[in-house]
């Protein structure tokens, strides 16, 4: 389950997805994510289907991979859908235990489950397709207006990076000592939901002293190669839009009336 969780990784590549400015995708992404709270009918996810069949198609991902990151997830859609599907009040199609399902239930039931579902798939395919390296240049040109407020935009852009890097590496430490564990005796499979998760928290003392120990080397190889922040900082790859970058601003603007149109 936990190698399941696909957030943070990185499949290199050379397609059309993969080589448009990093700028671009973060504006698209958010622009999608805020879109999907816009969406006000079934009909509409046509379109989000649509563009979504469309991004993975150019990214040349694989769709059962990008379906695997959303396995550790399931149970948050599942509840999500069956709080949903009884507490929306409106017309009752069926009791159970004193609760009603109605029909407007489960109309909004599934509504959240495909935003959720398309919430995943959106974020995991910017960190997919995109380098950290790229990633971090991208965020710190986007927030490079807020230096004038004071906003220390190469740092945070750093911090959010190293952040995404790090869960798929804090993500194989823990299946390590998991596994470490139950050469031990431990049990993480049997029981119900609460043994199962009073089972995982040995796994917070020696994982925390791991993250810890990982940032500390972090530091200092940063302060090895003398790394000073984005104080004098040069890059050897300058961000430049092309004509690609501006294509896929037209796609999401045509996008964006659809969406909005179909409402």
């Amino acid at each position: 389950m936990i190698k399941d969780i696909t957030i943070g990784q990185y499949i290199p590549g050379d397609t059309a997805v993969h080589n448009l400015d990093p700028r671009i995708k973060i504006i698209i992404t958010f622009v999608f994510i805020t879109l999907l709270f816009l969406v006000g009918n079934y009909f509409s996810y046509l379109y989000i289907i649509a563009f979504m069949g469309l991004a993975i198609g150019l990214s040349k991902i694989s769709l059962k991979f990008i379906a695997k990151g959303l396995k550790p997830l399931i149970v948050i859609i599942v509840l999500t859908v069956i709080l949903n599907a009884f507490m929306t009040q409106g017309e009752v199609i069926y009791r159970i235990w004193g609760l009603s399902i109605t029909k407007e239930g489960l109309y909004q039931a599934g509504f959240m489950g495909l935003r959720l579902i398309f919430l995943i798939t959106g974020a995991s395919l910017l960190t997919l397709t995109t380098s950290p390296i790229a990633l971090t240049d991208g965020i710190e040109k986007l927030l490079n207006p807020l230096k004038r407020i004071g906003v220390p935009a190469h740092e945070l852009a750093m911090m959010m990076t190293i952040a995404l890097r790090f869960i798929p590496t804090l993500l194989e430490e823990t299946d390590k000592i998991m596994k470490a564990q139950m050469a031990r005796g431990a049990d993480f499979e049997t029981g119900n939901l609460i043994n199962r998760a009073r089972a995982m928290v040995p796994l917070l003392v020696p994982l925390f002293i791991s993250a810890f120990r990982r940032a500390d080397e972090l530091a200092l190889a940063m302060e090895a190669r003398c790394y000073r922040g984005g104080e004098k900082r040069t890059r050897m790859k300058q961000l430049k839009l092309e004509f690609r970058d501006y294509s896929a601003m037209m796609i999401i603007a045509v996008f964006c009336f659809l969406v909005i149109w179909s409402r």
